[in-house]
């Protein structure tokens, strides 16, 4: 298995199904550096967003797309599917999977859809795809907010990886990583905010206490391309450092890629 971050949310990652190349885009922000509005008001410093441009690579990325999964997306959550990525994804007639409370939002764009069911194990690439709830952000703010669902995904001989989706550290994401194990996590690390409100992610040290009781390696991004993402890939670096886990906690710069050998 292939893990490559590309910008913020969006990650690729590639197997090898039956003897067929897959490439699973998740979360596409395809804009371009500073083409939407700002998240943040109450600042003398605003900037738009996205803060950093995609990779150079991109366009080479885009070739071993085969389908696209979405964690959530309404709401003006452009940062998880935007204009740019839509036309790419119709244009090129890409199946999108989805839950079922996004299918009829993203059949409206021309998307050729399919729906994950969140009560259940979905066949996925002759493996397996389940959807953990996700809780973005608390109180007040939590109720404007979509939340929508991480997926644990397990295909043939490979190892199995939790992506997150946008979530506060919840009982519910640790007890799943707690007694599912799952060989590889990624997580949002960037400690969200808006003016006014709590982290509607995770922030630093909750992506340090998902290192401390998974077995597995962990993966953070959505670090360093919105304004409301205050978390530096320096300083988790640090802790990492000081806990000597370089060897499990991968903080990817963008187009950056690991690889994780196949199970035996």
């Amino acid at each position: 298995m292939k893990v490559t971050q590309i910008r913020n949310a969006t990650i690729l990652i590639e197997s090898v199904v039956e003897g067929n190349k897959q490439g699973i885009l998740i979360d596409p922000m395809f804009a371009p550096m500073s083409a939407i509005a700002s998240l943040k008001y109450a600042t003398t410093t605003r900037r738009r967003n996205p803060l950093v441009e995609l990779p150079s690579n991109m366009d080479e990325l885009k070739t071993r797309v085969t389908c696209c999964l979405i964690t959530h997306c309404q709401k003006g959550h452009f940062d998880h599917l935007d204009r740019a990525a839509i036309k790419w994804l119709r244009e090129n007639n890409i199946p999108v999977y989805c839950s079922t409370q996004d299918s009829a939002f993203l059949r409206k764009k021309g998307l050729k859809v399919f729906t994950l069911e969140p009560s259940t194990e979905n066949h996925f690439m002759n493996g397996s795809i389940k959807l953990i709830p996700c809780l973005h952000g608390e109180g007040w703010i939590g109720k404007m907010m979509p939340h929508g669902y991480g997926y644990h995904i397990q295909l043939p001989s490979e190892p199995s990886i939790y992506v997150t989706g946008d979530t506060i550290l919840t009982n519910e994401v640790k007890n799943f990583i707690t007694h599912s194990q799952p060989a590889i996590v990624v997580i949002p690390a960037g400690g969200a905010t808006f003016d006014l409100g709590s982290e509607i992610i995770m922030g630093l040290s909750e992506a340090i206490q998902i290192g401390e009781f998974t077995k597995g390696l962990v993966i953070a991004n959505h670090l360093e391309a919105l304004d409301h993402c205050p978390v530096t890939r320096k300083s988790i670096h640090s802790e990492i450092e000081a806990r000597g886990w370089e060897h499990r906690f991968f903080v990817p710069n963008d187009g950056e890629s690991f690889n994780f050998d196949p199970l035996n």
